[in-house]
């Protein structure tokens, strides 16, 4: 599939598209929040303001990416992405953020996973998909777990964030187990 040939997924409250130069200041308005930037594993030290030039980058940055989509709720919250693709073994790694700070804890990340996840197994064929989060950030980690991700290994110290080093937890899914879980 070439970049840009993206199917859009349509869920109860969230879209997920392609990105387009529009979104540049919608990304930038929602600029870098500390609590956020932390669950990415970013320093307070290393935070700096979203500028014109860094929201277009993210933008190109998205729109050159093969499984990328902008996730909307009324107007752009975020980003999530499969990435490492691979055909033949069929398996990914799957990568999400929501940048809106008023938004989180809302069901809206978990609903764009699912799309994806969808996506993944039902059109793309792929049989496992994995991710990594740091293993204070609990609420990614529920909400990796309500769609049908399941804790397989921790990485000690894998990650230096604000002067200490913290776990990575490795998580996956494979598609017989989400399809369990969304036929209920």
């Amino acid at each position: 599939m070439e970049p840009g040939q993206l199917v859009t997924l349509d869920g109860e409250r969230v879209f997920l598209r392609r990105p387009h130069n529009g979104d540049a200041q919608v990304r930038l308005a929602l600029g870098h929040d500390l609590e956020i930037y932390r669950m990415f594993g970013g320093s307070r030290e290393e935070l700096s303001e979203m500028t014109s030039h860094g929201a277009a980058m993210w933008v190109e940055s998205l729109a050159e990416h093969p499984y990328a989509w902008v996730i909307e709720h009324e107007s752009l919250i975020g980003e999530i992405r499969l990435d490492h693709v691979n055909l033949s073994d069929r398996r990914a790694s799957l990568a999400i953020g929501i940048y809106d700070p008023a938004l989180l804890g809302h069901g809206l990340g978990s609903e764009a996973i699912k799309l994806v996840l969808a996506y993944a197994f039902d059109v793309l064929g792929l049989h496992r998909i994995g991710l990594r989060v740091l293993a204070y950030n609990q609420r990614a980690i529920r909400a990796y777990e309500k769609c049908g991700f399941v804790i397989e290994g921790r990485e000690r110290d894998a990650a230096f964030v604000d002067g200490a080093f913290h776990d990575d937890i490795m998580m996956g899914v494979l598609e017989q187990e989400f399809q369990v879980l969304n036929r209920c």
